[in-house]
Formats: C-alpha cells, structure tokens, sequence
C-alpha cells in the first residue's frame, strides 16, 4: 500500500517550509532513511527523510514551492501501483485552504483523468496560441486551476499558451509564474496590449525595467502599414540607450521570508529608536586583559560583542517590562532572559537564542554566541536553538557603523543596535572634557508596549554598565 509523506514540522513555531531540492527522483527506490529532499525554514535547512521503504511514485512539489507543515510532498509505495488512489490523498488536497501557498494542491489532481484525456490536455496545453487571441477568458480546451487562473487573468498571460505541469497537462500556478520570469513586468496599458493580443516583450524600458506600450510597439518584428513606424523605431533606440543593461534576480527561498518578516514586523509595530554613546574605556580594558588570561580559564576568545552581551542580559534584570513580547492584546513579560542574536550567514539572517543569558557567566555567554552563530553559518542550527528570544541584540560594529535602527524581532518589543568603538568627548567630574573610546547603542523599541521615558532609563542603564563592566561582572 503507497504511503503519503507529508512536510515535517521543523519546530512549533513553523508553518511552512521551502523546498530546496529534491534527492530522489519518480521510480527511484528508498528506504526509511534516504535523504528525500532538502527544506528550508526561515531559520535554516533541513533534511527530510523519505520515512518508508519503497519507490517514489509521485512528487507533490516543485523546487522553490513554499508548502505549509503536514502538507503532502511525495508518494512512495510499490512500482507501478496507482499513487492517485492513495486512501487520503483527495481528502487532503481538498481541504488544503485556497489562501494558503501549496504545492500538494497543485500537484495533486482533484479528480482522476483518463489516459486519453490526459493526452488530449497535454496536447492542448503545448498548442501555441493563435496570434491575437485574446487574454481575459482563458481557453477552454486547456485545464487550468482556480489559483493558476487568477494569477494569468492579473499577469495578462495567456494560459493556453503554456505547456501545464499538473496531471494530465493542467496548468498549475507554477507554470504561470515560470513564464512569467521570462518576461519583463507591465504597465497597466502594456497589461491592456497583450490582453488585446499584443505580444508581450521581454524587456522593458520603464523604471525597474518595466515594459511601456511603447515598448511593445518597438519589440514588434514590423511596423504596421497604418502604424507610425517613426515612432516605433524612435522607442527601439531610446529602449536600447536607457536604462542599459542590468541583472534581475527573483526574491524567493529565506530571503522571500526574511522579507515577509521585516515588512510584518514594521506593520504591526510602533517603532522608535533611541540612540546614545557608552565611554568604552573599561571595556577594551578588560577585552585586552582577558585576550592575554591563561589559556586554562577559557576567556582568551571573549570578544566586546560578549561583554555587551553579558551587559544586556544583567540589566534587563531591573527593565522587565522590555524582556517581554507582545502577544495579540496581552504581554508577556519572562522572569529569564533569553537573548537573541543576530547572525548573518550566506542563507540571510538569522536568530540563535542564547538561553537563561541572566544566569550565565561571561565564558559561557561567549561559548553560547560563538557556538550558534558557527551553527548558523554551516545550516546546522535546530529549531529550538532558532526560537524563543525575548530580546535580540545585532551588532554591526565590526562593519565600522556607529548607529543604526534595527527593526524589532516581534513578537518581541526591543532591539539594540551595536555599534563601532571611537574616540568622543565626555565631561569629567571637573567639568573639564577629554576624548576617550565609545561604543554607539541604537535601542529601537515598540512604543505600543514600551514608552519614551522607560526606553531611556534602560538606554541610560545599559550605558553605565557597559562604562563599569568589570564592576557588573562582580554583582
């Protein structure tokens, strides 16, 4: 009997996960333990074992499809047994939500197709269109889904023009954004051009390399006997000239996410940003003294990062009300900190957590950050090690910035912003002023939960520790 494997849930606050590449192809045989395929989080990547013995009978899924958790991906059973009639598999494509992104809902068939049908579909679906035919209205003769159909109807594509993917030829969603990538985007009058039977170009003129009407004019092979030919070639010059070549490449895979999860977190926030300098002159005293300790003590690898670190994880003991997250209309305010930190590997960012920082010494805080972020870099990184931050710290001072404003992590309300040491001038208790190392601080905190005046005494505290630090280490 075939058996469905679904999209493992890679941690409880996982949704859904990007398929990064198949392992296995359709006829391959497996075993429980094959690689099936490589996923991808938010957060990192993970293989997928296939879970049963068998030969891959179907793939749900195309590479790059966002498929939410416990969807299906792939069929595996006996060689030759008929993977659509897998008792559940109609069940659970019919109830995958028509919001949700899935590639089980597109890859599996609502309804079982005859082999002649099939044929007949697929034959349909790879008939170029006839020149002119018009956009709105997709053809009949070719099946297209409700998901596939409403995004060619935007895009001003011509479904029947496109050779589906689905079973039995049917155009699925995917097959109308892969057009869709050879081609440049339109203006609204470029958009009512191609829907009127105009060729649509693949490169455009306007800002972002949109195509103009005037561009579909100038990618036509010849100028009409009643059209305005100057114009025409007078559109193919300036096109040529401006704006010149340039590379566009698609956001997708965790940059897509990490994208989705910035913009969210601007538009469900109210975020300001208070900015301010720590003398830094202990602190690179101390970093200097703890890089010649003993090798036996284990400090010699502490960095500044660290010792902000530590910093942050002690004085947020005294500002409970910024070691919290917003969630829905209540506040979660933790009597532990758990610091995240800000991570930038070849995937895009990333959060490892630093667990209970409050009650860790500084050789363990720094153990913990250089261990994630190593974690991190090499896509080893679990999902427990990947969630549960009530505060994150990103430091960009290796960059040589001096402020910034980082963009909170919610659900949680604050972010510091760390940046690079230079030299200042501060007051002296005579009054006198004298130029010594500072550290820039960005704190950017959501004023839905966290106001003004509380932002700053944390702000005015973290700076005085971080000016004492050897004394906070005594506490």
């Amino acid at each position: 009997m075939a058996k469905i494997v679904t999209m493992p849930r890679q941690g409880n606050t996982v949704e859904s996960c990007i398929l990064v590449g198949w392992h296995a192809k359709e006829g391959d045989h497996v075993s429980a333990a094959t690689v099936l395929c490589e996923v991808e989080t938010d957060k990192a990547v993970f293989e997928v074992p296939a879970g049963f013995d068998g030969t891959v009978l179907k793939l749900l899924a195309g590479e790059g499809d966002d498929i939410p958790v416990l969807k299906p991906i792939a069929v595996i059973g006996e060689a030759g047994e008929d993977w659509s009639k897998v008792p559940g598999l109609d069940a659970i494509v019919t109830n995958t939500p028509a919001s949700t992104p899935s590639a089980a809902s597109a890859g599996a068939p609502a309804a079982a197709t005859t082999a002649a049908q099939g044929q007949a579909l697929t034959q349909a679906a790879a008939a170029p269109a006839t020149a002119g035919q018009p956009v709105q209205g997709l053809a009949t003769a070719v099946a297209v889904s409700p998901r596939a159909r409403a995004l060619a109807d935007k895009e001003a594509v011509n479904a029947s023009s496109i050779a589906g993917s689905g079973p039995g030829g049917r155009v699925i969603e995917r097959d109308v954004r892969s057009a869709l990538e050879g081609r440049a985007p339109l203006s609204a009058a470029a958009q009512a051009a191609v829907r009127a039977g105009a060729l649509a170009p693949a490169s455009g003129s306007g800002t972002g390399g949109r195509a103009l009407l005037a561009d579909i004019a100038a990618s036509a092979p010849a100028a009409s006997a009643t059209g305005d030919t100057a114009t025409a070639k007078a559109s193919a010059a300036g096109s040529s000239a401006f704006p010149g070549p340039f590379t566009e490449t698609p956001i997708k895979s965790i940059r897509k996410i990490i994208a989705e999860r910035m913009r969210e977190s601007l538009g469900t926030t109210a975020q300001y940003t208070l900015q301010a300098s720590a003398n830094a002159t202990r602190l690179q005293a101390l970093r200097a003294r703890l890089k010649s300790s003993p090798a036996s003590l284990g400090l010699s690898g502490v960095t500044v990062g660290d010792l902000v670190l530590f910093a942050v994880s002690r004085v947020l003991a005294d500002h409970p009300n910024c070691n919290s997250l917003k969630v829905g209309d209540s506040v979660r305010t933790f009597e532990r900190v758990h610091l995240g930190l800000a991570v930038d590997t070849p995937r895009g960012l990333m959060v490892p957590v630093i667990r209970n920082a409050d009650i860790l010494s500084l050789g363990q805080i720094s153990f913990e950050a250089k261990r994630l972020a190593t974690a991190c870099i090499e896509g080893k990184a679990s999902p427990d090690e990947l969630a549960g931050s009530t505060f994150t710290v990103s430091n960009l001072g290796s960059f040589g910035v001096e402020y910034f404003t980082p963009v909170i992590n919610t659900p949680e309300v604050c972010v510091l912003g760390v940046g690079t040491i230079l030299p200042k001038p501060f007051a002296g208790a005579d009054g006198s002023t004298a130029f010594a190392p500072a550290i820039g601080l960005s704190l950017t905190l959501d004023h839905q939960v966290v106001d003004g005046a509380p932002g700053a005494r944390l702000l005015r505290d973290l700076v005085a520790a971080l000016a004492d630090i050897d004394l906070w280490l005594a506490r």
